[in-house]
């Protein structure tokens, strides 16, 4: 009588627990996943998204306190300037690509390889950037041929060499522009922008390892205007992330959902969703 009664007490326990997972987790739209995680929809094995916390705001973050004081000082605002901006090269380290990197890794982590992959490429982009307008890293300082090192910057083969670095950025972002059709229209506009960006910038470098002044700055600004389009169509994601994850009351900022728009090649293959914590959410 004893053992039926232990018996039936455990499957009481286990029937509640059931019931507590059950109730604990929910089913995310794919349109709402798009939206935490810049990605499409899908499915990885284990818990992790419902333990850890969102990495991309953090991302996002690190992205934004550079790109917008950069395009700011590029565009040479209230007598802003200098070669790279270099008045802010801490945030390209500690900001930029310190945060990007460590959202990468939290996106890796949680099996989303599209802002993975991302994250980390602009991650080192702002870690390059920084270290190349760092006189102890000796970018320019090797082109010097005076033996004083930012005399390197006044050498024009210093300039053609580091526009292939903004070109080669310029590809990148066309592939992450493709891919990004499959997300939100935000997104894939911060993409769409980069790729002439980058492209007006090494334009810039080129135009001025050939003694064009007027056409360098011309192009800078250009480039630099390109770029704070970039970063407001950025912190409209950031804004919308931060709202979303304190689960903000009236507002829900659309960012134009294209995963379900542009269906992917193994849509048809499963049910279409995700399960996920409810503190997620």
């Amino acid at each position: 009588m004893t053992y039926q009664n232990d018996e039936s007490s455990k499957e009481s326990q286990a029937e509640q627990l059931g019931r507590v997972q059950t109730q604990a987790s929910i089913m995310i739209p794919p349109e709402l996943f798009e939206q935490l995680y810049l990605s499409p929809q899908n499915k990885v094995k284990g818990k992790l998204r419902q333990t850890l916390g969102n990495p991309t705001p953090i991302a996002i973050a690190g992205f934004l306190l550079c790109t917008t004081p950069a395009s700011m000082a590029l565009l040479e605002w209230q007598g802003a300037g200098g070669f790279g901006a270099a008045a802010n090269v801490g945030s390209y380290f500690y900001l930029g690509g310190l945060l990007l990197v460590l959202g990468a890794i939290g996106e890796w982590l949680l099996g989303n390889t599209f802002p993975a992959t991302v994250f980390s490429t602009f991650g080192g982009f702002w870690f390059t950037f920084g270290a190349t307008i760092t006189p102890g890293y000796g970018a320019y300082g090797l082109y010097s041929t005076t033996g004083q090192e930012m005399d390197g910057l006044k050498e024009a083969q210093f300039f053609a060499t580091f526009s292939f670095f903004l070109i080669a950025m310029a590809i990148l972002c066309s592939v992450f522009t493709l891919a990004s059709i499959r997300t939100n229209l935000v997104f894939f506009s911060i993409f769409l922008l980069l790729v002439p960006t980058f492209g007006c910038l090494a334009a810039s470098f080129l135009a001025t390892a050939h003694g064009s002044t007027d056409s360098a700055k011309t192009l800078q600004h250009a480039g630099a205007g390109l770029l704070f389009v970039v970063s407001l169509l950025g912190w409209y994601i950031f804004l919308a992330l931060v709202l979303l994850s304190v689960d903000f009351p009236y507002v829900r900022l659309p960012l134009g959902d294209l995963s379900t728009v542009v269906r992917g090649a193994g849509d048809g293959e499963g049910d279409g969703a995700v399960e996920e914590a409810d503190s997620k959410v």
